[in-house]
């Protein structure tokens, strides 16, 4: 089970736009108001006394949400957000650095790695300042989409598969 949402932040800040979706898919899944939650010591945010997970994410003009039985992490860029390029050298793995060197959009393929990399770190809770370049993603990976002019990345960890 995956539920997610997005939605254009209209007024206040992306955290609060993402928590009132968290609320809602909640309450959509459920039936029951949005239970306590606590972080984990690296500050993964997770519902103590509930199976589902969640994790939400924003940019500067749009907040996003998802809702799932298993692990998850979600993270999202703005489309027309530029990247320094010299980031790519200190999180891009050998494989990755070689597709991004390929890519005909460069920015849109350094989006497409970072917004990866984020949801892989918050699907694990382990964080994206630890490994960036222990990752082996591909720009064509079928995680990650465009919504409302942001490219969004969502990871399930499935277990027992």
């Amino acid at each position: 089970m995956l539920r997610f949402a997005g939605c254009k932040i209209e007024k206040g800040d992306g955290h609060t736009a993402a928590y009132t979706l968290l609320r809602q898919l909640w309450l959509a899944q459920t039936g029951r108001e949005l239970p306590a939650i606590a972080r984990t010591e690296r500050g993964k945010p997770y519902f103590p006394e509930e199976t589902l997970h969640f994790s939400v994410t924003h940019t500067k003009n749009y907040a996003f949400c998802v809702l799932s039985d298993c692990p998850v992490g979600i993270d999202a860029e703005e489309l027309c957000r530029k990247i320094n390029p010299a980031i790519a050298e200190k999180i891009l793995s050998h494989r990755e650095w070689e597709q991004y060197e390929a890519a005909k959009d460069k920015n849109k393929a350094l989006l497409t790695f970072w917004v990866l990399k984020e949801a892989q770190a918050k699907c694990t809770g382990e964080g994206i300042r630890i490994h960036p370049k222990h990752t082996d993603f591909s720009l064509k990976d079928p995680r990650v989409r465009e919504e409302e002019n942001c490219l969004v990345a969502i990871i399930e960890e499935k277990t027992g598969e």
